[in-house]
């Protein structure tokens, strides 16, 4: 399988984004599967036109969008994505959405097209911390998925988000799980793609 995998970028004034590691750690193969990775931009829709761009170019089978979740204790992957922007801080361009949502015309809550708990299970089996999550918040990253599982619902993709904790090079007292334990379970979660 040719996996598509984004992170984005640092945001909310910090330097680092945990998932941006994550990314740059990844190896170009897990088992068969190839990968193919994209920083994207904290903006809220224009994160996923370029995604999108991606997708038509490289016609993935899968496609996994990574985010930082700073403040949760293990790897997680998401379950959910509501149909609500609702930002607690601006996004990189500025934007800061309340109480909006993403596709007026579009389902409350759509559940990720990804094997969610057989890639939880794979994770855990491995030996990094690993939870179904059952909300990605109302910031950018619940917005790609929103529009991700739509688009992938639309055009026979799967696709879905992990959230990944801080990592030690982080400031801030706040639970960090080190960059190698996040891509060692990040594997093993991709590994069952296709099973």
């Amino acid at each position: 399988m040719k996996i598509l995998i984004s992170s984005f970028d640092p945001f909310g004034g910090e330097q680092i984004n945990a998932a941006e590691e994550t990314l740059k750690a990844m190896p170009d193969k897990v088992g068969e599967h190839t990968l193919v990775k994209v920083i994207l931009p904290t903006v809220f829709g224009h994160s996923f036109e370029i995604l999108k761009g991606h997708i038509e170019e490289q016609q993935p089978d899968a496609v996994i969008c990574l985010g930082q979740a700073k403040g949760r204790p293990a790897l997680t992957i998401e379950r959910i994505a509501l149909n609500l922007n609702d930002a607690s801080i601006p996004d990189n361009a500025g934007n800061q959405p309340k109480d909006q949502a993403i596709d007026p015309e579009g389902d409350l809550a759509m559940e990720s097209l990804l094997p969610v708990k057989a890639m939880v299970e794979a994770a855990n089996d491995a030996g990094t911390k690993t939870a179904v999550s059952l909300s990605a918040g109302a910031f950018v990253c619940n917005d790609i998925l929103y529009r991700l599982t739509q688009y992938g619902k639309a055009h026979g993709i799967i696709g879905g988000f992990v959230h990944v904790p801080a990592c030690p090079k982080q400031e801030g007292d706040c639970p960090k799980m080190p960059t190698e334990a996040v891509v060692k379970g990040l594997q093993a979660a991709i590994s069952v793609l296709g099973k």
